[in-house]
C-alpha cells in the first residue's frame, strides 16, 4: 500500500526530472487536445441546415 510519503517522493522526482514549465506546458497541451475533441464531435452532431427562400426552393 502506498502511504503519503511514497506519494510526496515520486512527486517531487517528477518535478526534479521534468520540472515545472513541462508539466504545465504538457497538460496545458492535452487541455487544448481535449477541447478540440470536444469541438470537433460537437460539430459532427448537428445536422446541415437547409435554407429556403421566399419562393419555396431549397438552397443546400
Amino acid at each position: 500500500m502506498l502511504s503519503m510519503w511514497h506519494i510526496l517522493i515520486v512527486a517531487l522526482l517528477v518535478v526534479l526530472l521534468f520540472g515545472r514549465g513541462k508539466i504545465s506546458d504538457l497538460m496545458g497541451d492535452v487541455a487544448k487536445g481535449i477541447k478540440s475533441f470536444r469541438q470537433g464531435m460537437s460539430e459532427d452532431d448537428t445536422p446541415p441546415q437547409i435554407k429556403q427562400d421566399n419562393d419555396g426552393v431549397n438552397k443546400g
